[in-house]
């Protein structure tokens, strides 16, 4: 459950630079959103391999 908190709180810190770069045209926000939703793919990919994980130890 903890990633997925930090999952939850990385898409909350990123929510102000998207405002940044889709309403107020700024590329540095913009840039900042792509390295997030990399790390957030990152994230869930880690997250979909415990869950799979966990759901095999209790099989």
């Amino acid at each position: 459950m903890k990633k997925f908190n930090e999952a939850k709180e990385l898409v909350a810190a990123l929510e102000a630079d998207a405002d940044k770069f889709y309403n107020k045209a700024n590329s540095a926000a913009g840039t900042r959103v792509r390295k997030g939703m990399q790390d957030l793919k990152n994230l869930a990919q880690a997250i979909r391999l415990e869950v799979q994980e966990t759901k095999n130890k209790a099989n």
